[in-house]
């Protein structure tokens, strides 16, 4: 499937989340400035806030792939893109490199956060917790929001994505508690391939848009 821009795909989605949702405690948790798009669309109709979880990859020199990743308030996770063995053989060579960088984002990301007031977990506790993205390729970002949102007495977690990967949406079945996925690829290519339009605005103007959700309710 394929959009004509972010906010059709979240408007598609929106259809889909309304009629159970709509008169539910809910939040938006977008994971991409391009879930923001997507996401307010659904905020505007289920009447519910949106907000924007930061994350931020750990790779190590010459490796493609990142390792590991931290999101706001320093939830971490391996990428169990690797193997165990391959795991634990670049963790036990690499450790004081990945602790100082781990370090190190989440002193960026808190910086973020204190400049933006972009996530508020006392704003997700209770709630239904609708995570969305543009769409992912990787599974490694679902583990990441799941352990940020572990620690967090949330009501139920559910997955909207437009587009997703096979191993994502396996990932989503194991750890939500309902998926809406409006199209799903094994052979997934860059995001913007499944848009027409370019519609992802600036990160200034995105965090303007999460703002603004509560005055476009209709």
């Amino acid at each position: 499937m394929y959009f004509a821009s972010r906010m059709q795909a979240g408007r598609m989605l929106a259809s889909r989340l309304q009629d159970k949702y709509r008169y539910e405690n809910c939040v938006v948790l977008a994971v991409d400035d391009g879930g923001v798009v997507v996401g307010a669309q659904i905020a505007v109709q289920l009447h519910c806030a949106i907000t924007l979880l930061n994350t931020k990859e750990i790779k190590l020199p010459m490796e493609p792939l990142a390792i590991a990743g931290v999101a706001t308030g320093g939830a971490f996770t391996y990428n169990n893109k690797y193997s165990q063995g391959e795991l634990d053989d670049m963790v036990s060579e690499n450790r004081v490199y990945i602790e100082e960088e781990r370090f190190r984002s989440v002193g960026e990301l808190n910086r973020v956060v204190s400049s933006t007031g972009t996530v508020s977990k006392n704003l997700l506790r209770g709630n239904n917790v609708i995570v969305v993205s543009e769409g992912l390729k990787s599974p490694f970002i679902i583990d990441l929001v799941y352990e940020f949102l572990k620690p967090i007495n949330i009501e139920k977690l559910v997955f909207a994505l437009p587009i997703a990967n096979v191993q994502v949406v396996d990932t989503m079945h194991i750890l939500g508690d309902e998926i809406y996925c409006l199209d799903v690829f094994e052979d997934f290519l860059d995001v913007d391939h499944y848009y027409d339009k370019n519609d992802v605005p600036s990160h200034e103007k995105v965090i303007k848009i999460i703002e603004q959700v509560i005055l476009n309710w209709r």
